[in-house]
């Protein structure tokens, strides 16, 4: 009962509290997800990607997020264009939101061994919440007499990408559209049934250091900034062995500390799982959270390096 109780304060605060952002979808592994937040990345690894995730948040809490990603990207032969494509579904209780990106991305050789490239994405949400599915103090609230229903909004975004085979830097803006969602057919004009959607400026990123011949030390950086609210930074250190298995830990800026582990299957496949563990009194409701990933990647005209950065 304590832990629905939280459950249902946590998706009040972050459905219906109009100075509240819009919880935007939060992973461990962002290193190997980027088109999720920049569209600069999209063909970077000049062959066809095609990744999957699956993130299951603060286990054991009614109504924690659960986000499902499916993506692809790729370049387009005998240009300096690359495109993808990527489905995220976010469930957070009672609301359900499915967003559909387009990524195209243009890139420049500034020297022998860096690229830059200019990335835009646009971006399409449905927006759903169910409001029988709270245990609503006052039935008869008018407030929770309509749903929403498949409230659509638009969005644009845009990025940039220096990198290497061994390093990058990134600077994206992925959605430049602050949104405000609210259901129309509802008959009230309170403010506490606004959902913003603010801007987030992401900055990325990494290297790879040579340790000895079989192990590596690759380090990386991921620092989000929104208005109205705190400053998120994502810093993790991983290790690959013998280019096969990759092992590592993660610390989320006063939210959690996370253990990493990636395998190299194949040639064309990789697969990892992270576990995060929160830091903050939050622990007290939840067991954790669980994040598993495969990436499969079609045949390459030429070898790419499986430990890169990106």
């Amino acid at each position: 009962m304590k832990n629905k109780r939280l459950g249902l304060i946590l998706l009040i605060l972050s459905i219906y509290n109009v100075s509240w952002a819009q919880r935007e979808s939060q992973f461990t592994q962002y290193m190997y997800n980027t088109t999720s937040i920049n569209p600069a990345y999209a063909g970077s690894r000049e062959v066809m990607s095609i990744f999957g995730m699956h993130r299951n948040q603060w286990v054991g809490l009614d109504g924690a997020p659960v986000t499902n990603v499916v993506s692809i990207n790729a370049p387009i032969e005998f240009s300096n264009v690359g495109w993808g494509t990527s489905i995220i579904n976010d469930k957070i209780g009672p609301m359900t939101e499915n967003s559909i990106s387009a990524d195209f991305s243009y890139t420049i050789n500034t020297s022998d061994t860096y690229k830059l490239s200019f990335g835009l994405k646009a971006t399409a949400n449905l927006l759903n919440v169910d409001f029988t599915k709270l245990n609503i103090y006052d039935p008869s609230d008018p407030r929770f007499q309509e749903n929403i229903d498949n409230k659509f909004s638009p969005n644009i975004g845009a990025g940039v990408y220096w990198y290497s085979d061994v390093s990058y830097i990134g600077l994206s803006l992925p959605k430049m559209l602050e949104t405000s969602y609210y259901d129309k057919s509802a008959n009230n004009t309170a403010s506490s049934f606004v959902v913003k959607e603010r801007m987030s400026y992401y900055l990325m990123a990494g290297y790879v250091f040579d340790i000895d011949r079989d192990i590596k030390f690759k380090p990386s950086m991921l620092t989000k900034v929104v208005r109205g609210a705190p400053l998120q930074m994502d810093l993790s250190a991983n290790f690959i062995f013998d280019e096969i298995f990759t092992a590592g830990i993660a610390y989320r800026w006063s939210a959690a500390v996370s253990g990493m582990v990636a395998f190299q299957v194949s040639d064309g496949m990789l697969i990892g799982y992270a576990y995060d563990a929160e830091t903050t009194k939050l622990a007290n409701y939840n067991s954790g959270s669980h994040e598993i990933f495969f990436r499969y990647e079609f045949s390459k005209k030429r070898k790419i390096t499986r430990y890169r950065c990106f």
